[in-house]
């Protein structure tokens, strides 16, 4: 999308998309001193952190196909993407693992509901 075409919320987006890159590039860094080059956060084995982390890895995925880039670049954040592949890959966690077409229909259902509820919503007082 070009700069020059972009409205107020595109500028918004825009500025919350940057902040996100800079996000994931601290998270990168506190990754690489916590794991001391093992596959989770805590070490060997998944901890606390990568379970909690892990939660968004599904949203992420949206975010990404939605965008039609890679937040998790093997170039800028290559400890976070071989995390989320050994994290996905774990025995406990790559049946539950939601899938990221399933997670796009469901954000589809609560964008309608959303604009159904804003529309069926009283109007304010004067």
């Amino acid at each position: 999308m070009k700069e020059s075409n972009m409205g107020v919320g595109d500028e918004a987006k825009k500025a919350g998309l940057e902040k996100m890159v800079d996000g994931l590039a601290v998270l990168e860094d506190a990754y690489v001193k916590c794991s001391k080059g093992k596959p989770f956060f805590g070490g060997n084995q998944i901890g606390y952190l990568d379970i909690a982390l892990g939660c968004f890895l599904g949203w992420l995925r949206v975010i990404e196909k939605s965008l039609q880039m890679k937040l998790l670049d093997e170039a800028k954040t290559p400890g976070l993407v071989n995390w989320a592949e050994s994290f996905c890959a774990h025995p406990a966690v790559k049946d539950v693992m939601p899938q990221t077409d399933q997670l796009i229909e469901v954000s589809k259902l609560i964008t309608k509901l959303r604009a159904a509820s804003a529309a069926s919503a009283p109007a304010p007082p004067k």
